[in-house]
């Protein structure tokens, strides 16, 4: 028992001493654990510094406060967040001059209690207290006699707050690694314990050292128990960069020993610290350590390197002046980042975020683990045998062969979702299409990726054939034919062809109903394949829409298909060449004041994000930034607020595409819907499975049905009477599950 002492008896408490012997003293098989109770409720107060030793002084006297947590967080990490796609709204919320801050956060009983304690807080350790949501203690303002160096604050009482502060603190390793240079704040000091009084002295001298070594560092992490995750930016892949790499862990040991601190407090010793234990201990104790090894493990078989063995730091590097970065191939996408394509491969450190489930972490990233749960099906895995085949961890040409393409990258949906949600943003369906159309040039490729890649010519086929298109899929045994040939599997509900397309209908009626010289907007509505061949409704439904907006529209002339279908099969000069006439066709237009709209979702980020990775320059630029989705479109610019609506007596699930949330723009057709009357409850949801033609593919569906079971599983536990999904692939996905009656609507339909 825990309260037995080690010394009575003859009883030892084991538990004790294994804890923290890192796997050196015996394999632990069961172990029971103390749990502390859930706090009823928290609340968070921010505070804000000018810099981050004005905050170390500060911790001591938040603990005179007796917080459950106080977290620092320095200028290099808020810069970086304030770059990602993830983190830059909250960044942007923090006031204006903020280098460094203290997260401090009360457990209480009830939210009065905990805001109470933030009231007290603040009014003792900010310089300017006003404007609290609680009023402060009487005596509050001299808890301690300290300095005050707090500049300002800000409050986090309800959960959503306290979530997105948090996130950002618990997101502070991989933002650090989401720097794609050379130099990365490589995890190796990033552990020690020092006494809360004694952290401004040993940080500026931290700083001092590293103003020696001309380099810098992120401060985070722990700074009420003093275990502050300090992470220098060195370059390993040189050999001068690993005597810096080492130095500075000497230096910073002895500043360790000098403030009465410990190296390892938290993460352990492992490869990185070991070597630093006989400094810190001294020779009499190490012997001990090893004494001790000697009697639980003879041979020294259980990590034997690890605390008192003789692990050197400088070996067993991810990047070392060994290391060589060799691709195969020269990219085809452009790369805006520092070292390019390379710089992408490999920012993956490991960190797991592509590995939590729906119910825990939500968010789309990553949809194949999450129906498959197998490391080869998340982002880290894949990225990390990517690296691997670049860096000669692999046979050469094994990045080209069949089964890595197939065992590693087949799988991928392209979804997107690991470019945002990845707090270090790795973008796999960008790297995928890189090798994907390399490998298409140096081994061809297959039918079936082929006439998925022109699909709009097909489905421009397919409608002039309409209805006999339609009818020759379900001859008796005409679906089993076209898996065995061309692989499209026989349970997927194939697309509808209309023999009107929308375009004709636009013609028939004689274009535009809005003059343009009345109009407030006028937009170019691309005719994407899906609208214009398979449901023309939703692209009717978007110029009623937009009309009774008094927006004049007009279907643009001289346009290719958007480029999407053949981006999305690795097929990257056809989407370059579609682009290309797009951009030419559409720049003079909207330099003219024309606004540029998309009715499928997946189209819309190819103008807005995709365009800029295929081609350069300022046409591409402004058709990109003046390029909508059509929900995005009617609230960006409130068009909605001209129109009347009928009272309504739906509620709505909505489903939005993983391609706008990883661009953040899924969140326009509920504002717009609810502003209609509905109630919308916004699945947080992943990718629906289908991922434009991977459903169809026969080897895919049943990945494909077993991403598609945790969607239906939101959609079922949803309380709205009906499902709505922009993406087309995403309401085919739900019309084919179990149960499902209708066809889903776009969200333009309802509208």
């Amino acid at each position: 028992p825990a309260s037995t002492r080690t010394w009575e008896a003859g009883r030892v408490n084991l538990g004790r001493l294994i804890a923290g012997s890192e796997g050196t003293l015996g394999i632990v098989t069961k172990a029971t654990v103390s749990l502390e109770e859930i706090p009823n409720t928290a609340s968070v107060a921010l505070l804000t510094y000018d810099d981050v030793i004005d905050a170390m002084h500060d911790v001591a006297p938040i603990l005179e406060h007796e917080p459950a947590a106080v977290e620092v967080m320095d200028d290099v990490l808020l810069d970086l967040a304030r770059d990602t796609a993830e983190f830059a709204d909250v960044v942007g919320m923090l006031p204006e001059g903020t280098d460094s801050t203290l997260l401090v956060e009360f457990y209480a009983d009830s939210d009065e209690a905990g805001k109470q304690k933030v009231a007290n807080l603040i009014e003792d350790r900010v310089i300017d207290p006003d404007g609290t949501e609680f009023d402060p203690d009487e005596g509050s303002a001299s808890v301690t006699e300290a300095e005050r160096r707090a500049t300002d604050f800000m409050e986090a009482h309800d959960a959503d707050t306290r979530a997105k502060f948090w996130k950002m603190r618990k997101s502070g390793l991989p933002i650090l690694l989401s720097r794609t240079t050379d130099e990365k704040h490589i995890a190796y000091i990033e552990d020690t314990a020092i006494p809360a009084e004694n952290l401004p002295a040993y940080v500026s001298d931290f700083q001092d050292i590293l103003d020696e070594h001309d380099t810098f560092a992120s401060y985070y992490a722990h700074a009420g128990p003093g275990v502050l995750h300090i992470r220098p930016l060195v370059n390993t892949k040189t050999a001068e960069g690993v005597e810096t790499f080492e130095a500075i862990a000497d230096e910073v040991t002895d500043l360790v020993v000098k403030y009465g601190g410990s190296v390892s407090g938290e993460h352990g010793d492992g490869r990185a610290r070991t070597q630093w234990n006989r400094k810190l201990y001294g020779d009499h104790l190490w012997n001990v350590f090893r004494d001790l090894k000697t009697a639980f493990d003879p041979d020294w078989l259980l990590n034997p390197g690890n605390i008192c063995g003789d692990y050197d730091m400088t070996e067993n590097l991810r990047f070392s002046p060994d290391y060589e970065f060799d691709a195969g191939f020269e990219p085809a996408l452009n790369w805006d980042n520092d070292n390019g394509f390379e710089g992408m491969v490999e920012l993956c450190h490991g960190c797991a975020g592509c590995r939590g489930q729906q119910s825990t972490v939500g968010g789309v990233m990553c949809p194949t683990f999450r129906a498959a749960e197998e490391e080869i099906q998340a982002t880290r895995g894949r990225a990390n045998m990517l690296r691997q085949a670049m860096s000669g961890g692999l046979p050469e040409d094994e990045l080209f062969t069949d089964e890595f393409v197939d065992e590693v990258l087949d799988l991928c949906v392209g979804c997107k979702g690991c470019s945002k949600d990845c707090p270090s943003e790795v973008d796999m369906a960008k790297m995928k299409a890189e090798v994907v159309h390399e490998y298409h040039q140096r081994n061809g490729s297959s039918l079936r990726d082929k006439l998925f890649a022109n699909i709009d010519s097909l489905s421009k086929l397919g409608s002039a054939f309409a209805p006999l298109a339609n009818a020759a899929t379900k001859v008796p045994g005409a679906r089993t034919v076209m898996e065995k040939t061309v692989g499209i599997a026989k349970e997927r509900t194939l697309p509808t062809f209309h023999s009107t397309s929308f375009v004709d209908w636009f013609e028939s009626r004689g274009g535009a109903s809005v003059p343009k010289a009345e109009a407030d907007r006028k937009a170019l509505l691309f005719p994407d394949t899906y609208t214009n061949y398979n449901h023309p409704e939703v692209g009717k439904a978007a110029v009623k829409a937009l009309e009774a907006a008094n927006v004049h529209v007009r279907i643009p002339d001289g346009v290719a298909g958007s480029g999407r279908p053949p981006h999305s099969k690795g097929f990257l000069d056809k989407a370059r060449a579609d682009a290309e006439q797009n951009v030419e066709a559409l720049a003079p237009s909207v330099e003219e004041g024309w606004d540029i709209v998309l009715c499928e979702p997946s189209d819309a980020v190819m103008f807005q994000s995709d365009y800029l990775d295929l081609l350069s320059g300022d046409d591409v630029e402004t058709v990109a930034a003046n390029a909508y989705g059509v929900m995005e479109y009617v609230d960006a610019f409130r068009l909605d607020e001209s129109l009347s609506f009928r009272p309504q007596d739906d509620s709505l699930t909505y489903h939005g595409h993983c391609h706008q949330k990883s661009t953040k723009k899924d969140h326009h057709a509920v504002g717009v819907l609810r502003r209609a009357g509905f109630e919308v409850d916004p699945l947080d949801s992943t990718c629906c499975g289908m991922s434009g033609s991977f459903g169809y593919e026969a080897e895919h569906y049943s990945m494909s049905k077993a991403i598609g079971d945790i969607l239906e599983g939101q959609v079922a536990e949803s309380p709205g009477d009906v499902v709505v999904a922009p993406g087309a692939s995403c309401r085919t996905q739900l019309e084919d599950m179990d149960g499902a009656t209708d066809d889903p609507p776009h969200p333009v339909e309802v509208l």
